[in-house]
């Protein structure tokens, strides 16, 4: 098996409970506070996985230790794909959660086609290897805000085969559909199995 140990290239503490419950036990993550690290690295791409490597190469560049990132979008049918890559930025740098839900749901207004799909690129860089693993959560935008739960879009995002939105949802269940548990399964198996 791999080095168990694996700093986690993100300041978002939302991205770290939730891969921390997916990881459980068999990896020590840590993050970038723990390893002392306080930067703000740039996302300055056009695709998840050119941002995903760029948060990890920075970090390895820093520490010189094995490391992970992610960068995760909304893709929106209707919508050719947006806000996609700029997810995080889709209302504005400065934007509040509710801000870019709104802007999303008023671009929406006029389409009956609310298919969606959270895509979430992982970038892992160890022992000098670099590996990407992804995962995908088909689903739709909801007609409205609903839950408290979550994070980001989590509050107008039905994934396929649910009935309520991923901010209605507890962790477990979440994870049961999530993109980012998908695309760390990868993660988990090939540390496991090399």
């Amino acid at each position: 098996m791999l080095s168990t140990t694996l700093i986690f290239a993100t300041n978002n503490q939302h991205k770290i409970q939730e891969v921390r419950s997916l990881l459980n036990d068999s990896f020590k993550l840590i993050t970038l506070q723990e390893a002392g690290i306080d930067i703000t690295i740039d996302e300055p791409h056009n695709t998840l996985w050119e941002n995903a490597l760029e948060k990890s190469k920075t970090i390895y560049g820093l520490t010189g230790s094995n490391c992970f990132s992610e960068d995760t979008g909304l893709e929106v049918e209707a919508l050719e794909g947006a806000p996609g890559v700029h997810t995080a930025r889709y209302a504005g740098v400065t934007a509040t959660p509710d801000q870019h839900m709104n802007k999303l749901l008023s671009a929406l207004r006029s389409h009956t086609n609310r298919a969606a799909q959270f895509r979430t690129v992982i970038s892992l860089l160890i022992q000098e290897k670099e590996l990407f693993f992804e995962g995908v959560c088909k689903g739709r935008i909801a007609e409205q805000v609903s839950g408290k739960k979550g994070f980001g879009y989590d509050p107008v995002f039905i994934p396929e085969g649910a009935t309520r939105c991923f901010a209605e949802m507890d962790l477990e269940e979440k994870n049961f559909y999530s993109h980012r548990r998908k695309a760390f399964d990868q993660l988990k198996h090939y540390l496991l199995s090399n």
